[in-house]
């Protein structure tokens, strides 16, 4: 195939089976590889999407400069789109961003500022306010607000959901996926749920996170805020992307069992998924007892593996965390603290 850009080849990724590491669950399971998105994460479909409709709506004019608070992904798809589209960015991040999604963004021209992985959500210095004063105070700036831009749930909705459904022909049963801005699950389980309304949606969430008890609650509580390693996975605010009414289940699991997941994968399966897949598949093994052979598991892993090759796939790093290099040997964290 030819095509005039890299945005044209953006969604349609394939649908893997997963034999060697979900050999002890009892349902057909397959991934869902995002990474392998021409911008390597699930966020190109939104930061194409989102961008689109800016510039549908003339929210975007010749020369503007695209302004977010990211952990790295969707800056890197903001970034991917400017570059063909002719526009600037300027990214707000946290200091726990891999060194490897830093780079990636200055590569494709981005400005990144740096911000304290610990400032509450209302803070001044927060990675948050902080893209909002720039957006602000740049000329032309526009802030594109991935957690409250509710385009970023309508690109699943039009695309990963319709994919997977086509892909598994109708005989899903439950998928699993990790939630930070949320738009990922939110769009993709609606669509699900439009064509047959028992499919289980299960949430995951990190531990450090407020997403799981806003869910079983209604309560935001800010005491469940504490620093965690998992990138793209958690919150500590409530964006609107989040459709907590689709939601059937939130799973949370630890740093350190994502990490030795991800890791496994990649042993076993040959598949090099970021920190966040490592998670959804640690919850997968935390429903196991849930589910049955006639179960069609589809997994969504968000991103590629090659921007975590400094942290989670390095024993050094690991080491550094108080994780083990054997997941046999890993002790139990719950929640993992980061002083």
């Amino acid at each position: 195939m030819i095509y005039n850009n890299l945005l044209e080849i953006v969604g349609n990724t394939p649908l893997i089976r997963l034999n060697k590491i979900t050999k002890n669950i009892p349902a057909k399971v397959y991934a869902k590889l995002e990474g392998l998105n021409p911008g390597h994460s699930a966020k190109d479909r939104i930061a194409l999407h989102m961008i689109e409709e800016a510039e549908r709506k003339g929210q975007l004019k010749p020369g503007a400069v695209l302004v977010e608070a990211t952990s790295g992904n969707t800056g890197f798809s903001l970034a991917m789109v400017a570059a063909v589209k002719g526009y600037k960015c300027i990214f707000t991040v946290t200091d726990k961003i891999s060194e490897e999604k830093i780079n990636m963004l200055n590569c494709l021209g981005a400005q990144v500022v740096l911000c304290p992985k610990n400032a509450k959500p209302e803070d001044p210095n927060s990675y948050y306010e902080t893209a909002k004063r720039i957006a602000r105070e740049t000329p032309k700036g526009y802030y594109v607000n991935q957690n409250y831009n509710l385009q970023n749930a309508r690109a699943h909705y039009l695309s990963t959901g319709p994919e997977i459904w086509e892909q598994t022909k109708g005989k899903i049963t439950h998928l699993i996926c990790s939630t930070g801005t949320g738009g990922t699950l939110s769009g993709t389980a609606q669509y699900l749920k439009e064509q047959n309304k028992n499919i289980k949606i299960i949430a995951v969430d990190a531990y450090g996170s407020v997403l799981k008890k806003y869910y079983e609650t209604g309560i935001y509580d800010p005491n469940e805020i504490k620093p965690y390693r998992i990138e793209g996975t958690g919150k500590n605010i409530i964006p609107a992307n989040i459709f907590f009414d689709q939601i059937d289940q939130y799973v949370k699991v630890t740093d350190e069992s994502s990490a030795h997941k991800a890791r496994k994968l990649a042993k076993t399966e040959g598949i090099l998924a970021g920190y966040s897949s490592g998670a959804v598949l640690q919850a997968l093994f935390s429903i196991k007892k849930q589910l049955t052979p006639t179960d069609f598991v589809v997994l969504i892993f968000a991103d590629h593996g090659a921007k975590y090759l400094g942290k989670i796939f390095n024993d050094q790093w690991m080491l550094q965390q108080g994780f083990s290099l054997n997941e046999k040997q890993r002790k139990v964290r719950i929640p993992i603290n980061n002083q």
